[in-house]
């Protein structure tokens, strides 16, 4: 089997693995082994597991660099609208749970709790990444495409906000995602951070010659 061929069909247990959070969390609630208050329960759930993807997402070009393996490119937009399907249920689930399908008092909250805003506008940029996923879409949108799909390291920093704001147990988990975050923006820097010192280190070789 070749590699191209073995990326393909692994697609499929990689693709049914995305969906155990959901699995989880659906088992839990049909055996009300979600505690107190089951409804905040998964409107955490989701979001965390939205932020994860996001983190996985961001993963695979760190991962291609230093397995030299780009096939795991593949994988990439499958794992990005993962992202964005269970930001989806997150705020589903807080839209259905906790404001009881009330419109006006989600329109409330947009004002009231600016964490809630953060997290609009991260699903907003995350939606436009989503629908404009598609190979037919980046051909037509040429260079556009990943001008715009750049987003995503906006969408991620929002969602950690979003997390950071509305944590009032303690900031060890969100910190723990910031570091992962800042590691992995971090490591995209490095090739352009490079050439950079190179030319410093040069330029002060010079001066000194001068």
């Amino acid at each position: 089997m070749t590699v191209k061929r073995w990326v393909t069909v692994s697609k499929i247990p990689v693709f049914l693995l995305c969906l155990w959070p959901l699995g989880w969390v659906v088992t839990a609630a049909y055996q009300n082994t979600l505690g107190p208050d089951p409804a905040k329960a998964i409107v955490l759930f989701m979001g965390i597991w939205a932020l994860r993807f996001l983190c996985i997402t961001l993963a695979v070009t760190p991962l291609k660099r230093i397995l030299k393996f780009s096939q795991l490119l593949r994988f990439r937009r499958m794992l990005g609208l993962y992202a964005l399907f269970y930001a989806v249920l997150h705020v589903a689930a807080y839209f259905f749970f906790l404001l009881n399908l009330d419109v006006a008092e989600l329109y409330q909250d947009l004002f009231k709790r600016p964490y809630i805003l953060v997290g609009a506008m991260a699903l907003i940029l995350l939606i436009a990444l989503g629908v404009t996923s598609p190979r037919a879409v980046m051909k037509r949108m040429g260079k556009n495409w990943q001008k715009l799909h750049r987003m995503i390291y906006v969408s991620v920093l929002l969602v950690l906000l979003h997390y950071l704001w509305l944590s009032k147990s303690g900031y060890g988990e969100p910190l723990l995602y910031v570091l992962i975050v800042v590691a992995l923006l971090g490591y995209r820097l490095i090739p352009h951070i490079n050439p950079l010192v190179r030319a410093f280190v040069s330029g002060r070789a010079v001066d000194k010659d001068g």
